[in-house]
């Protein structure tokens, strides 16, 4: 999984806040590769309560092929 905060389209809202790859990419350059352990660890972090879960919204560009 690679998340990048510059393609959000919650990037600097309110919920970018909150979010917790916030919390893991401050200060850090370009985007966050987790694998997918990584990323169930924090997602099952995040249903406890225990971190922000990720808030990550892909920023939908026109033209992009559609699934």
């Amino acid at each position: 999984m690679i998340i990048d905060c510059g393609s959000c389209a919650m990037e600097h809202t309110p919920v970018c806040d909150d979010c917790v790859v916030t919390a893991l990419l401050e200060g850090a350059a370009g985007p966050l590769r987790l694998a997918e352990e990584e990323a169930e660890a924090l997602a099952h972090l995040a249903e406890e309560g225990l971190v922000a879960p990720l808030r990550l919204v892909p920023v939908r560009r026109r033209g992009a092929a559609t699934g």
